[in-house]
């Protein structure tokens, strides 16, 4: 079913509007805090196996998120039961998945060419909500289009592939999945209740793999180094950033939040210059200005 607000009038009342800047605010906030997670996965490329810094991160989540979600979780299980498979399938798109195939990227991609990558996500949720019936309207479409001419010129100008960009392509195409999958939450199931869930489930998921990777890789050493990646990931990236990215789903529709979405390669490379000492030119400099053009153009759209 579309959004509420993709049938509102033309005319845009205050209430709307303050609906609006605050679901792009929140697009906005787990966008920044995301940008991290691509730098602390390629800063933990040669200490932590892939698989297990997903694990810990949801683990850490889980218990970030506990305290606001776990009981909320309980009054609401019978609904969570009547619909297990749509927290399952999310839970695998956005918990399991998305992250670890984010962090094996993170083993031959440099973090700005990953959020580069992931910049493509964006596209494929308008193109999944065109698909159910949402009307993107002209202005939002072509900042898509402007910001997506951006991330392609910076990819042709020099960025070229490594062999773990395919697994962020694989990794974009599952998040553009959850974001879309989040239109079918049911308006009853609270938030906290569906974060605590999702999180408990995925990383359930994820402990087949984790035993493999233990038995073959084998842990890690924890040390300063390691555990503060992972309570960022853990804490911010995930508690924090997919409550703020729900919320923005819930008010402006993934296609919306996807054009914000695109501030993320901004983000991403400016980090992973300052942090990792990744190399920023001149032509990445006019390419993020194209992709930040689109993002405001875009974001600005009123709904037709």
């Amino acid at each position: 079913m579309p959004d509420v607000l993709e049938r509102t009038p033309t005319r845009t009342t205050p209430r709307a509007a303050q609906t609006a800047a605050l679901g792009v605010a929140c697009a906005a906030l787990a966008t920044v805090v995301w940008s991290g997670s691509f730098v602390t996965s390629r800063a933990l490329h040669d200490s932590v196996p892939p698989v297990q810094q997903a694990f810990w991160r949801w683990i850490v989540a889980l218990v970030a998120v506990a305290p606001f979600g776990a009981r909320q979780a309980w009054r609401q299980r019978a609904l969570i039961r009547r619909r297990l498979g749509f927290v399952v399938l999310a839970s695998l798109l956005g918990v399991t998945v998305y992250n670890t195939l984010v962090n094996q990227a993170g083993l031959t991609t440099p973090a700005a060419t990953m959020g580069l990558i992931m910049a493509a996500s964006p596209v494929l949720m308008a193109v999944l909500e065109r698909a159910s019936g949402v009307r993107l309207g002209r202005r939002r479409v072509t900042g898509l289009l402007v910001a997506c001419s951006g991330v392609l010129l910076l990819m042709g100008g020099g960025a070229g592939f490594a062999a773990g960009d395919l697994w962020m392509i694989g990794a974009a195409c599952c998040f553009a999945g959850y974001s879309a999958l989040l239109r079918r939450r049911p308006a009853e199931l609270g938030g906290a209740a569906f974060l605590f869930t999702t999180f408990l489930v995925g990383a359930g998921l994820l402990l087949p793999a984790q035993g493999v990777s233990l038995a073959v890789q084998g842990g890690f050493t924890p040390t300063t180094a390691t555990v503060l990646p992972l309570l960022y990931v853990g804490v911010a990236s995930s508690a924090v950033a997919f409550f703020a990215w729900n919320k923005a789903i819930a008010l402006v529709g993934a296609a919306r939040a996807g054009v914000v979405y695109y501030l993320q390669p901004v983000c991403v490379a400016l980090l992973s210059w300052a942090v990792l000492g990744e190399t920023f030119g001149p032509v990445q400099v006019l390419c993020l200005a194209l992709i930040l053009g689109g993002v405001m153009w875009g974001a600005a759209a009123r709904h037709a």
